[in-house]
């Protein structure tokens, strides 16, 4: 029965694990064109499974931010892994042991959480194994590749490729801003909160790191206030 729920689990890990390609590929370009080694740049990622978290904390690096800097950062960009995290531990089997629990809070991700949370069975531990490993694979396998094509291929070819990145949040934000009017007000208030940081001589000053930092905690805080979800929607 575990076979069949790690096979359960590896089959709905593919897309996933095809999407994860595809980012950590032009996250490798980046790192590569920062100066990051092929080492670095794939331990980043086996260490950390996060696009938005890695992307911000690598760039920290490549500023030579602090290091109190990059672990707020990264933590503040996460934190939602921990309410996913939550979520799905009250969905899983009841005979998931700690350390199970351990290793699945490691391997989750948007993507990752959205899969298992919609199964119709509890997700076990073979389950999110199989689930988790390809999706693994794949971001540590595209880092690799990237980073060794950012040092082989010609720089404009790879700045391009880099936005690449960049594009996919575009892409994921954009539809649920159309969707939903909170979110919309939300993503412009951090951008102009972004520009003003970035632009107005007074500010400008601050540390990128805190920035990202204050713009991430003060939109999520006026979101919260101006459209808090009802107990029944939440």
């Amino acid at each position: 029965m575990k076979f069949f729920d790690f096979k359960e689990g590896v089959i709905g890990g593919v897309p996933i694990a095809l999407g994860y390609l595809s980012v950590s590929f032009a996250y490798g370009i980046m790192a590569a064109g920062g100066g990051l080694d092929v080492l670095s740049a794939v331990m980043i990622s086996m260490t950390n499974l996060t696009s938005a978290g890695q992307l911000a904390g690598t760039q920290l690096i490549f500023e030579g931010a602090a290091y109190i800097q990059i672990a707020v950062t990264t933590f503040v960009i996460n934190l939602r892994y921990m309410l996913m995290s939550l979520s799905l531990s009250q969905r899983v089997e009841s005979s998931m042991t700690v350390p199970q629990r351990l290793f699945v809070s490691f391997g989750i991700t948007d993507e990752i959480f959205a899969v298992a949370y919609q199964r119709e069975k509890a997700p076990n531990a073979s389950y999110m194994a199989g689930l988790i490993s390809l999706p693994y694979a794949g971001w540590a396998i595209g880092t690799f590749l990237g980073c060794t094509a950012g040092g082989l291929l010609p720089p404009r070819l790879c700045s391009a490729l880099g936005i690449a990145i960049y594009g996919m949040f575009v892409a994921i934000v954009i539809p649920q801003c159309r969707k939903e009017h909170s979110c919309l007000v939300v993503v412009v208030v951090a951008a102009v909160l972004s520009c003003l940081l970035k632009y107005v001589p007074a500010l400008s000053a601050v540390p990128t790191g805190w920035a990202i930092i204050i713009c991430t905690v003060a939109a999520s805080l006026l979101g919260a206030a101006l459209f808090p979800l009802e107990e029944d929607e939440a």
